[in-house]
């Protein structure tokens, strides 16, 4: 079979699969894609001499050697194949979705020692090929055999007998969608544990061989590199995975659902049938809820354990009060709602996927059978209406999880999300009013938080309170007394107040965040001995949009436009862990303030397909052939070549949605619109440090400003997002760039006058050094400037964000203003260059006031 049938069966208009795609050198690679098409299967393709030899598996391959898997053979795949994931469009040949199920390296298992190509095919060609794969699920040994007598194309894939053949194993045990139901209790347990323990012992081991380079020698050796890695200990503390709150619930096809329980977070580490049950602090929970270390000591395996302690209410609700009394009275129902396995039997499983993670902890939990620990359930894809049951059923809240998000210890990112129902806030108790009326001991709870490290008054709470508790609470802070408030502003109360230091940390529900940032009505609900009092912080939600990137693959339906976005998880930021998706969700929420500084510019595209510390590239002439017929450009002479160029032009949602999908982590468009091209809008001075503090960049603004103030020119400053600061000054599109250009050189020698040892003029950097460079140069034709509100490929995902003159500051700085907290500022305050085109300078008349003032 040739790439001729391949091609002849696809629409590469409407489809995004690969064309072609020219082999690597060294190793030959093996890829198994899961296909949901008219029915579910997997591809199984193999290179061999420069192409994808690939079949269809209807039941997935098999690590037991007991499993004749039926192959059939289809067309020969281009090599770069072996890297799509994505949806077929309904209509196109293959039709449905396909992702990488396993990928990894294979070689002949009785190689002659001559070209591999040619023995494969040689093999192929008898019917028999044999080979070691070494990928992350399918290791060792494997057989295709043509059958005889069948269809020409029938195979059967088969596993050998070695050390990575299993007696049990299912393609499916790594889509949980697709568990099977176990049967009775007490006889699925040992066959789950023998099955799941071996699949995620071959998982670990794999996930950790794939990141070792191995020789491209021998079967034999090959065997020897991909040797079973070692049994890790159990940690002594494992820090638990944090979530991050969004303002509303969502559907996802790659999410999972989960109640979020109002309980005590607890990380359970039970080795040798000893328990440890300890918090987010790292308190021990082991003399507070003994029933619950009784009942995960039973655990036959060692484990390590994630979940929620909670107290369920006779409705079956997670009830926080009643937590707080259990360990005086105990009374109530003690759960251990677990939703997370860390460790098992040596292994660390925080580098599978979430729902394999879970596949296990289920059947762990089921073959425990012990009413004290509960496996937290989830539901797939349709967040929205679980949130509603939620909403109901009078719940905290939901969790949103990717379903194939590794456990990242201690840090809270985007792939667990966490949505409310009831308003909720930790508090730190920071002193208590005098009592009134029949109230002894204490009237009020006084409450703060942390701000950017500094403590803060957020009310205080008196609803909530007990006799029990206002005596608890009273014995509790009397080591705490301090004669001086812990605030730094005044706090005033109606009653005198006892300071104490703020290390008791409180759960309160309120009704709202009042103006001032204080609390409406807050209740107190109870203690919380699990929050580090440094970490109470006030919680703010996020945009949904900046929060969830729901699949690796998606379209997007902009502006009546279908627009494919590819490779959504690839990580663009490798340090932060931004991937592609994020950016996109970025751009999209900050769409309408973007474009009206886009519109009917010609861009520069620089693109960066693999993220800040890849190569990168720029490109002004675009694609056109494989451009969306829908994509706007204008051709245009280039000044350097004199060659006709293809200029992007972004004009709504659907193509700043394409070109960021090509790479474009930047934005970059004339200052000039199509209808001036010659003339415009804005003359632009660009001060770039090197090797300089940046309170000297700011120095030199606010120097321009005052020049351009003493001109009664009006000017807006936006920070890079890189190293220094843009000044754009409006011209109204009414004087060429020739003319801007000397205005701007003008400004920028003066000021360089004023400031010589801090500023230049001169563009080589050995004359800038350890200077501020005021660069007039970009008031050219074609020249570009990041756009307002365009993030930069630097590190922190830092913004190109507008500023008030009064923020160009002894404070500012760049990493102020990043891909999180932007859309954050927008919304409080506003486009601060909103009128930015409405101001239009009248550079004519100062410029004759320049010449007047100098005699020229």
């Amino acid at each position: 079979m040739t790439l001729s049938k391949y091609k002849q069966k696809r629409n590469f208009k409407e489809t995004t699969e690969p064309v072609a795609g020219k082999p690597e050198t060294g190793k030959h690679i093996f890829v198994v894609q899961r296909h949901h098409a008219s029915r579910l299967h997997y591809d199984f393709r193999l290179e061999v001499d420069g192409v994808l030899k690939s079949w269809a598996v209807p039941k997935g391959p098999s690590m037991n050697p007991a499993d004749k898997r039926l192959a059939m053979e289809v067309e020969d795949h281009p090599y770069d194949y072996k890297d799509f994931e994505g949806t077929i469009p309904a209509g196109n040949y293959g039709a449905g979705t396909v992702y990488i199920w396993d990928k990894g390296t294979f070689e002949l298992m009785n190689p002659d020692g001559k070209s591999f190509d040619k023995e494969a095919l040689r093999e192929l060609k008898s019917g028999d090929l044999k080979i070691v794969m070494k990928g992350k699920k399918l290791k060792g040994e494997f057989a295709l055999v043509k059958m005889k007598g069948k269809e020409d194309n029938a195979w059967l894939l088969i596993k050998h007998k070695d050390k990575y053949a299993v007696d049990e194993y299912n393609s499916e045990d790594y889509t949980p969608e697709r568990v099977k139901a176990q049967g009775e209790k007490e006889k699925a347990a040992a066959k789950v544990a023998k099955k799941k323990s071996v699949a995620v012992v071959r998982s670990a081991d794999a996930k950790k061989n794939t990141k070792e380079k191995s020789s491209p020698a021998t079967p034999a050796s090959a065997k020897k590199a991909a040797r079973p890695a070692k049994k890790s200990a159990i940690k002594k503390v494992y820090k638990p995975m944090l979530t991050t709150l969004v303002r509303e619930a969502f559907d996802g096809d790659n999410w999972l659902f989960e109640t979020k329980w109002d309980g005590y977070r607890a990380i359970a580490s039970v080795e040798k049938n000893k328990a440890t049950l300890y918090s987010r602090n790292e308190k021990s929970f082991n003399k507070d809820y003994p029933p619950i270390v009784a009942a995960v000591e039973k655990i036959s395996h060692n484990v390590v354990l994630d979940g929620e302690v909670i107290v369920l209410d006779n409705k079956g609700h997670a009830d926080f009060q009643s937590l707080q009394n259990y360990k005086t009275t105990g009374k109530g129902k003690l759960i251990y709602a677990v939703f997370d396995l860390l460790h098992l039997d040596g292994h660390e499983l925080q580098q599978l996927p979430l729902l394999e993670r879970k596949s296990l902890l289920k059947d762990l939990v089921a073959s425990l059978d012990d009413p004290a620990i509960r496996f937290s359930t989830h539901v797939l894809k349709k967040g929205t209406a679980f949130f509603e049951k939620a909403r109901k059923q009078q719940w905290e809240g939901i969790i949103a999880k990717k379903a194939d998000s590794i456990y990242e210890e201690g840090r809270r990112g985007l792939s667990w999300l966490k949505i409310k129902i009831l308003n909720e806030q930790e508090a730190l108790i920071c002193g208590y009013t005098a009592p009134r009326g029949s109230r002894k001991k204490i009237g009020a709870l006084v409450l703060g938080i942390y701000e950017n490290k500094k403590l803060k008054y957020i009310g205080h709470c008196g609803g909530g309170l007990n006799e029990a508790l206002i005596t608890e609470l009273y014995d509790r802070l009397q080591p705490l007394i301090t004669k001086t408030s812990p605030f730094s502003e005044k706090v005033t109360t109606n009653m005198p107040v006892t300071w104490v230091k703020p290390s008791l940390v409180c759960q309160v529900k309120f009704q709202e965040w009042t103006g001032d940032g204080h609390l409406r009505q807050p209740i107190f609900l109870g203690l919380r001995e699990d929050k580090p009092a440094k970490e109470v912080r006030p919680e703010k939600a996020k945009n949904l949009t900046m929060a969830t990137t729901i699949e690796k693959e998606r379209t997007l339906t902009l502006n009546s436009k279908k627009v494919p976005l590819t490779n959504q998880s690839k990580i663009y930021w490798p340090d932060e862990k931004i991937s592609k998706g994020e950016l996109i969700d970025y751009y999209l929420a900050a769409a309408q303030y973007i474009l009206p500084h886009l519109k009917d510019r010609p861009l520069s595209l620089h693109r960066f397909p693999n993220g800040i510390k890849g190569p990168s590239f720029y490109q002004k002439d675009l694609d056109l052939e494989h451009a969306p017929a829908w994509i706007k450009s204008v051709p245009l002479l280039a000044d350097s070549t004199g060659k006709e160029v293809d200029y992007l032009v972004c004009n709504n949602e659907a193509t700043l949605a394409y070109m960021v999908n090509l790479g474009c982590i930047e934005i970059n468009p004339w200052l000039s619109r199509l209808s001036s091209l010659d003339k415009p809008d804005f003359m632009v001075l660009d001060l770039d440090p090197e090797n300089i503090d940046f309170k000297y960049v700011v120095e030199t603004a606010l120097h321009i400003k005052d020049l351009l103030d003493s001109f009664k020119m009006t000017s807006f400053c936006k920070t890079s997002g890189s190293t220094g600061l843009h000044i754009y000054v409006p011209t109204g599109a009414k004087y060429p760039y020739d003319a801007t250009r000397l205005f701007a050189e003008y400004i920028a020698r003066h000021v360089n006058e004023e400031l010589p040892k801090s500023t230049s003029v001169v563009r080589a950097k050995s004359a800038r050094n350890k200077k501020v460079y005021i660069d007039f140069l970009q008031n050219s034709r074609g020249q570009t400037v990041a756009s307002p509100y365009s993030v930069r490929p630097k590190p922190g995902a830092t913004v190109s964000m507008p500023l008030d003159w009064k923020e160009v500051n002894e404070k500012l700085k760049i990493s102020d203003f990043n891909i999180h907290n932007s859309l954050e500022r927008i919304n409080e305050k506003g486009d601060l260059w909103h009128d930015i085109k409405s101001v239009k300078n009248d550079l004519r008349k100062v410029i004759r006031e320049i010449e007047s003032n100098t005699g020229a």
